[in-house]
């Protein structure tokens, strides 16, 4: 019969061999590791969406992911002030991806969540669908130093700091474009593809708002990283 002191160090043995088990499973599987920092190829796994959220809390860790995933720094000096004061600033550079118009300023997070979308949403819908990468993303601005709805009173609007995109378009390589007021309720695979690829920027995004929220939308997808507490989204 085993005494109490061997009984003990059995258990203990035991659960040492499990965790040694789970700390070498998560070095497997990183998505599901939430002491490992995000990697933009990672398969994503259970720790990912507070992963993502982190970067939308802190800069630092935004641009330590943008660096570990090969983007470009494009860091641009502060602009404007008051509610409009965009202290974080950078040129939105996607690799092999190109904007339109070009030249468009957003946030880290911003950055950060289209590198996501376009490698674990875009892109693998895009093949499945038509065979063919989308190349080029159509989008109606990033900054308007305004508040939501244009009104003058309320809240101000992600875009017042450069914190939100509007999506219009889709360019594939093969020269098919999907565009959100046209195609999203035209039925077919090319509304099937939009409708696929806002579920997959609610993983990547703060907020979603597509055509199916107002007719405010109905020429593009809203996207943000608006900072929300326990990484709490909004997808509609």
């Amino acid at each position: 019969m085993m005494s109490l002191f061997d009984r003990a160090a059995l258990t203990g043995l035991l659960l040492g061999c499990l965790a040694l088990a789970v700390l070498n499973w998560l070095h497997g599987h990183p998505g599901s590791d939430p002491w490992a920092p995000l990697v933009l190829d990672e398969k994503p796994g259970w720790a990912t969406g507070r992963k993502l959220a982190e970067l939308r809390a802190d800069v630092r860790t935004c641009r330590a992911f943008l660096q570990r995933s090969g983007i470009a720094n494009s860091l641009l000096p502060a602009a404007g002030a008051g509610a409009c004061r965009r202290e974080d600033r950078r040129m939105l550079l996607l690799a092999q991806v190109r904007l339109s118009p070009r030249r468009a300023e957003a946030t880290c997070a911003v950055e950060a969540g289209l590198a996501w979308w376009l490698r674990h949403g875009i892109q693998p819908q895009a093949q499945a669908v038509y065979g063919s990468p989308v190349v080029m993303l159509e989008h109606l601005g990033t900054v308007n130093c305004r508040r939501i709805g244009n009104g003058g009173t309320g809240n101000w609007s992600e875009h017042a700091t450069g914190n939100g995109i509007d999506i219009a378009a889709f360019v594939l390589a093969n020269g098919h474009r999907i565009e959100v007021r046209r195609d999203w309720k035209a039925g077919g695979r090319d509304a099937a593809f939009l409708h696929a690829v806002r579920d997959h920027a609610c993983r990547a995004f703060s907020t979603v708002l597509s055509p199916d929220y107002n007719a405010a939308h109905a020429d593009h997808l809203h996207l943000d990283q608006m900072r929300r507490p326990a990484s709490w989204s909004v997808c509609r």
